[in-house]
């Protein structure tokens, strides 16, 4: 039964209720009420490992001596030798250790073309070298010398043949420019057009296998030579070798192979779909042959 005491619109109060607490806006109550307690905490822990971690690897380079030079990625840079030229660094405190000017001596041998220096905590200072590859060799002022993918001439010795005994060889290089190393390279012109030949020879189902030479030559007549014949394979120096050189193998598969070696002085690749030769006997025509 109602309570005869209700009125409409009244205000009653509830015996024994209390207001829950609010933390909240709006007076709603608080969803994360201590959250950021438990973040300070948190960041206090990692704030103290941190300064921890410092203070010992400080302490850690003032103590521990360089005992040993370990030497990664050498191949055609004897090892031994790259340790050779930072054993002054070995007894040396950690702290005490430049390896920015490690690695200028490092930098210094003419097969590196960069290098990682990096300290351990065991004493070891470790060496990663990048080695400079050759990809071609040619002889200049009567030395032999190796050309890296940079165009970047380097001095050849027994352990680079060991490695590398079948390089390609480039003729007719004239202009060369020093290097602040002290190494010289290849006059950019001329170095971008032998790495491109050799990268697009590399991509060859087998010229690779048959040229033996690339001769570089102005007024875009460069032309690489094979080992089983005397002819000129005209390439000239205006790129698109990946295409010249696919004509190179159908024109050898198709008529080298069935007429023989020595039948033509020269065969011109340089044409869009035509290839033009000229017999070792003087002809005042040149023929035309569709590969």
């Amino acid at each position: 039964m109602p309570d005869e005491r209700f009125e409409p619109g009244g205000a009653y109060t509830v015996p024994d209720w209390q207001e829950p607490p609010s933390d909240g806006r709006d007076g709603a109550p608080g969803k994360h009420s201590g959250g950021w307690k438990l973040l300070f905490v948190v960041f206090v822990l990692v704030a103290g490992a941190l300064g921890g971690l410092a203070y010992y690897a400080g302490k850690w380079k003032k103590e521990v001596e360089v005992r040993q030079i370990l030497v990664d990625g050498a191949t055609l840079v004897p090892a031994a030798d790259v340790v050779n030229v930072l054993k002054n660094c070995k007894g040396l405190n950690m702290q005490d250790v430049d390896t920015g000017e490690l690695r200028r001596k490092v930098l210094r041998f003419p097969y590196v073309s960069d290098a990682l220096l990096q300290k351990e905590m065991n004493g070891v200072i470790r060496v990663t070298l990048l080695e400079r590859l050759p990809v071609a060799r040619t002889v200049l002022y009567g030395r032999a010398m190796d050309i890296d993918h940079e165009g970047v001439l380097l001095p050849e010795n027994s352990r680079i043949r060991a490695y590398y005994p079948k390089l390609p060889l480039v003729s007719g290089i004239s202009r060369i420019r020093s290097m602040p190393n002290g190494l010289q390279r290849i006059d950019s012109m001329e170095a971008g057009l032998v790495v491109d030949f050799f990268n697009a020879l590399g991509e060859t189902d087998y010229a690779s296998l048959l040229i033996s030479e690339f001769h570089y030559a102005d007024n875009n007549m460069s032309y690489c030579l094979t080992r089983q014949s005397p002819t000129r394979f005209i390439v000239g120096n205006d790129g698109n070798f990946k295409e010249k050189l696919k004509k190179f193998e159908i024109f050898w598969q198709k008529v080298v192979s069935k007429k023989g070696f020595d039948v033509y002085e020269a065969v011109d690749l340089r044409f869009r779909d035509r290839v033009f030769t000229r017999d070792t006997v003087s002809v005042k025509v040149p023929q035309q042959v569709s590969p």
